[in-house]
């Protein structure tokens, strides 16, 4: 995560709630804090930019310029979208226009139009683009505005929460309550209570009980699936450039593994406080492809995290385990099908997948990890879908193409009055970028402004 620094919108937020000093994080390796590795290759990627030139340029002496124009073309970019996003400070943005005009070009861009235009050799572009797994999109699908903002992020400070992310969001729901609110767990939305064109409440359903009770408020703010909402109230009461809005396509999903290894220290493997991303392939538009559009991960690129070494911090793991994860894509509709139809096949193709994940970790990384190996759990996009009620089992609400984050994307407004959306596919995923979102329309209901550039 990122967002972290002082003055940045995670700390900022902390700060007005009082968590500042209770919430805290561990950074990530500033030398390295993603790990890219390809057959043939390694990249550590760096925090400062002119550190990632210099490697770059040690891989591949040949295009030495041809990074640092890329690099000074993602900087100059990174600081014209940050002038560009709400709130539009105008004195900041003419003391810019520079940068703000050249993010301005990259609209419609995808981080493969950038790629072609600076002429990156094939081997860089999937080590820069490695860790596509954090918007399960290849380079020509990903938007550049979105790689360029989670990418400069990182670069700015990548972050592990210190007592991990249940002390955050247990903090969070503190500062609710003892504030007078109820966070009620085991409820679901069932109905949406309109009069006119005003949202005046909700029904929801006790799970536990099968009870329903009616919500009422001056303002209702939905982070239910702003398109999953919309329908359950009624497309036609929405205007009609709202409507435009939801018309977004969700991301991909995703195929996860949840490991525990015992007497087994990662760290003698080359692991530790940064995350590692692999790929088979050196191309990651057709290894995209051929998992996800052929469900063939016979040579699979995939992320690996090891939380329990990104803090020193007490843990639910013994001392004489790890976790470890692993993150690839995964295709909704073959894995819906395969389950409807034939749960044994269903199960085998999860199997297979985890299979050749393992043959990789244990040719290129830890030789016995299986033989470590005391628990593991596979979640498939209909396990996305079931347990975290993700449409299509999206991973990060609406996908991240140039069509989803131009100008015509969704945010907070829904026409209808008292009514807003705060969701991933109305503001941004990720942990950053939720907080941004919900602290944008703090901002608009409010009046207590928090951000600015």
């Amino acid at each position: 995560m990122f967002g972290i620094v002082e003055g940045q919108t995670v700390n900022r937020v902390l700060k007005k709630l009082g968590l500042d000093q209770e919430v805290t994080f561990e950074r990530y390796d500033p030398k390295g804090f993603d790990h890219m590795r390809m057959e043939g290759y390694s990249l550590d990627i760096p925090s400062d930019p002119e550190e990632l030139i210099q490697r770059l340029s040690a891989l591949f002496p040949e295009h030495s310029d041809r990074f640092r124009r890329f690099v000074n073309e993602v900087e100059k970019t990174g600081e014209g979208l940050k002038r560009l996003s709400p709130p539009v400070k105008p004195i900041e943005l003419l003391k810019h226009a520079g940068e703000a005009v050249c993010a301005v070009q990259y609209l419609n861009s995808t981080l493969q139009d950038v790629f072609d235009k600076f002429q990156l050799p094939q081997a860089a572009q999937t080590l820069i683009a490695l860790q596509w797994a954090d918007f399960l999109l290849p380079p020509n699908q990903l938007s550049f505005y979105a790689w360029v903002i989670l990418f400069r992020g990182y670069q700015a400070g990548a972050f592990y929460p210190t007592q991990h992310f249940e002390s955050v969001i247990n903090s969070l729901v503190k500062v609710i309550e003892s504030n007078g609110g109820k966070v009620l767990l085991n409820h679901e939305v069932t109905n949406f209570k309109v009069t006119d064109s005003t949202v005046t409440g909700v029904e929801a359903m006790n799970l536990l009980t099968h009870q329903t009770d009616e919500f009422t408020g001056e303002t209702v703010i939905c982070n239910i699936d702003p398109k999953k909402a919309a329908k359950m109230i009624g497309l036609s009461k929405f205007s009609k450039k709202v409507r435009q809005k939801l018309d977004y396509e969700y991301s991909p999903s995703n195929y996860m593994v949840y490991c525990v290894v015992k007497d087994l220290d990662m760290r003698d493997y080359g692991f530790g406080n940064w995350n590692l991303f692999h790929s088979g392939h050196e191309d990651l538009n057709e290894s995209f492809a051929q998992m996800y559009d052929r469900h063939d991960f016979s040579n699979p690129s995939f992320a690996i995290t090891t939380p329990t070494l990104l803090t020193d911090a007490s843990r639910d793991c013994p001392e004489d385990c790890q976790i470890v994860e692993f993150l690839t894509v995964a295709n909704y509709g073959y894995f819906q099908k395969l389950l409807e139809g034939d749960r044994k096949a269903y199960n085998k193709k999860k199997q297979e997948i985890f299979d050749s994940i393992l043959d990789v970790v244990e040719k290129h990384y830890v030789p016995n990890f299986r033989e470590h190996m005391v628990f593991h759990v596979t979640g498939s996009p209909t396990t996305n879908e079931r347990f975290c009620w993700c449409p299509n089992g999206n991973s990060y609400g609406s996908s991240l193409t140039p069509r989803n984050m131009g100008l015509g994307r969704l945010n907070h407004e829904t026409s209808l009055n008292h009514f807003y959306f705060c969701n991933a596919s109305s503001g941004y995923p990720g942990f950053a970028p939720t907080f941004w979102t919900g602290t944008l329309l703090y901002q608009r209901l409010s009046g207590d402004v928090l951000l600015g550039v």
